[in-house]
C-alpha cells in the first residue's frame, strides 16, 4: 500500500488551490446569474434570494432559441464532414508509404501554418459568389474546410500507434479498403474520433468573426453574435447577460463533459 506522505498532503493542497481558481470564475458567473437586477452587493458575496427571471428574460429578449438552433445546425454539420473527410483521408496517407502521400500529408499540414484571416476576403467572395451568405450553409463549408488540416493531424497521429495486424486480418477474409477502413480500423479510432469531435465542435460553437460577417444583415444568427448584440443593448443589466452567457454554454460544456475520457485517451494514444 502506498503511505499517506507529507508531500502527498502538500500535492492535495496544491490542487485544490487550482481547482479554486479554475472554479472562481464560474461561481462569479452563476452568482451574478441568479442575482436580483437592483442588488448592489459585490459579485463575491454569496446572492442570498436567487432568480431565475434573468434566465427567462435573456431566453426572450435575445432570441436564444433560435440561436442556439443555428449554432447546433452549423457545429452538427460541419463535425461530420470534417470527421468523415479527415478520418478517410488519414487512412492513406498513413498506411501509403509512397513518396506522394508524404508530399500530400506535407500539404495538408501546411494549411495549418496558414491563418484563415489571410483568405478572407476571396472566401467571402466565393461564398458571396455562391449565393449562400446569410444562410448557415455558408459556415458549414468555411468550418468544414478550415478544420480539416488540424483533423488530419490528429488522425494520422493516433493510426500510426495502430497495429496493422487487423486489418491484414480482414484483408485476408476478403474485404476491400473501404470496408476495412469503416469497419475495422474507425471503430477503434473512437477515442481520437472523441477528441476531433469536442474540439471541432468548440471552435465552431464559440467562433465569432465568421458568423458575424457571413451571417451580416440576416435573421439568422449564432450564439456568439446573439450574445454580443445582446450584451450591447443591455450593457447595464449584467445578471440577465451573465445569465445568456450560461444558457449559450450549456450545450457546449455538457457534450465536453460526456467526451473528456475520449478526450483524454485521444491525447496519450496519438
Amino acid at each position: 500500500m502506498t503511505r499517506y506522505t507529507w508531500r502527498t498532503g502538500v500535492l492535495e493542497a496544491l490542487m485544490l488551490v487550482v481547482a479554486i481558481v479554475f472554479a472562481f470564475p464560474f461561481y462569479v458567473l452563476v452568482n451574478l446569474s441568479v442575482r436580483q437586477v437592483n442588488d448592489p452587493t459585490s459579485p463575491l458575496v454569496p446572492t442570498l434570494t436567487p432568480t431565475f427571471e434573468n434566465f427567462v428574460a435573456a431566453w426572450n429578449e435575445a432570441d436564444l432559441a433560435s440561436a442556439i438552433f443555428n449554432s447546433l445546425t452549423v457545429t452538427v454539420f460541419s463535425v461530420v464532414i470534417v470527421v468523415a473527410v479527415s478520418a478517410m483521408a488519414s487512412f492513406p496517407l498513413v498506411r501509403m508509404t509512397t513518396r506522394l502521400s508524404r508530399t500530400t500529408y506535407w500539404l495538408v499540414m501546411f494549411g495549418l501554418l496558414l491563418p484563415f484571416q489571410v483568405a478572407l476576403i476571396p472566401l467571402y467572395t466565393t461564398i458571396r459568389d455562391l449565393h449562400l451568405l446569410g444562410t448557415t450553409w455558408s459556415l458549414v463549408i468555411f468550418y468544414a474546410g478550415l478544420q480539416v488540416p488540424f483533423s488530419v493531424f490528429l488522425y494520422t497521429g493516433f493510426l500510426r500507434a495502430l497495429p496493422r495486424d487487423y486489418e491484414e486480418a480482414a484483408q485476408v477474409d476478403g474485404a476491400g479498403p473501404f470496408t476495412t477502413f469503416w469497419r475495422v480500423v474507425f471503430p477503434m479510432m473512437r477515442p481520437v474520433t472523441g477528441t476531433v469531435i469536442i474540439l471541432n465542435a468548440i471552435f465552431v460553437w464559440n467562433d465569432f468573426m465568421t458568423p458575424l460577417l457571413y451571417l451580416s444583415g440576416s435573421g439568422s444568427q449564432t450564439i456568439p453574435v446573439a450574445l454580443f448584440s445582446f450584451v450591447g443593448e443591455y450593457a447595464a443589466n449584467w445578471p440577465v447577460v451573465f445569465a445568456g452567457l450560461i444558457i449559450g454554454i450549456a450545450p457546449i460544456l455538457f457534450i465536453y463533459f460526456l467526451l473528456q475520457k475520449s478526450i483524454i485517451q485521444g491525447f496519450t494514444g496519438g
